[in-house]
């Protein structure tokens, strides 16, 4: 009877223990659209982007034009659909390119938060729109260390 009160005693005082560690528990949390703003590579990321988008508008634009100047209704036929082949796997090139470049910023930005997360010893890093009081704004450290990598 002695033991299992003693046993009960050390649950006890174990669980306390592990409740009051979790009421200690720091968060830290970022705001992403800073992070990207400031950090350089996705800055290039987004122009990159960007150029290869005009250039599908340019693409079409010339196509327009060579679409006018044909005469006859199955030259016409003919060239919109070698033209809508072309634009779709330019399209496509171009989907690809965006999904693969925010992947790689976000698994950059990813890295960076878990490096600043184990540095400032917190428990979670989470974005600045789910926190609604409290928690530690880490975001330029994030940025900094993006910008030192």
């Amino acid at each position: 009877m002695k033991n299992l009160k003693l046993l009960a005693l050390i649950l006890a005082a174990g669980f306390t223990f592990t409740v009051a560690n979790q009421a200690n528990a720091e968060v830290g949390y970022l705001n992403y659209q800073k992070v990207l703003d400031n950090y350089p590579a996705a800055q290039q990321a987004v122009k990159e982007i960007d150029a290869k988008s005009l250039e599908l508008q340019q693409y079409m634009v010339d196509k327009e034009k060579q679409y006018k100047a044909l005469d006859t209704p199955l030259k016409k036929q003919n060239f919109e659909a070698q033209t809508a082949t072309e634009f779709n796997a330019k399209q496509e090139a171009l989907y690809k390119l965006r999904n693969t470049k925010e992947t790689q910023i976000l698994n950059q930005v990813q890295a960076a938060a878990k490096a600043v997360m184990v540095a400032q010893k917190l428990d979670a890093v989470l974005s600045d729109q789910v926190i609604f009081v409290g928690g530690v704004d880490i975001t330029d450290l994030i940025i900094q260390k993006l910008k030192g990598q």
